[in-house]
């Protein structure tokens, strides 16, 4: 499954709606496809210059580890190793990277958000992630 523009920027406005009426607080959200490769973005005002960066790495590192970036932070942690040594210099353990998977199992994309908490940018992820059509 191949994440369309169009569903991208549904998700992104998804996202910043969740932002202003559940945190009442401006992020960055960055969707990306399943190579982890940037399709839509942004950054509402007031939101941290930082987090543009940040954002977009959450949703790379989703997309390339086939795993939220919560998951890849465990690992790292566990096999006392660093996101360097992968040899990737975009990859982040930072929480708030949601991988987006298909109906089969296969990784169909990623969203990265940055600017509230790990567990409040995890939590639009989530919210993202549902959107995925389930066929």
């Amino acid at each position: 499954m191949e994440i369309s523009l169009q569903l991208a920027q549904t998700m992104v406005a998804a996202a910043v709606d969740q932002a202003k009426e559940k945190f009442k607080r401006p992020i960055c959200v960055a969707v990306c496809d399943k190579q982890g490769f940037l399709l839509a973005f942004a950054r509402m005002e007031g939101a941290p210059l930082r987090s543009i960066a940040i954002s977009q790495g959450k949703a790379y590192t989703a997309a390339r580890m086939g795993v939220d970036t919560s998951a890849f932070l465990e690992r790292l942690h566990r096999e006392n190793i660093q996101a360097s040594y992968f040899c990737d210099d975009k990859l982040t353990g930072l929480p708030g990277g949601v991988v987006f998977k298909d109906s089969t199992g296969a990784v169909a994309g990623a969203v990265g958000v940055s600017g509230l908490t790990s567990e409040e940018d995890a939590a639009i992820g989530a919210v993202l992630a549902a959107m995925i059509p389930k066929q």
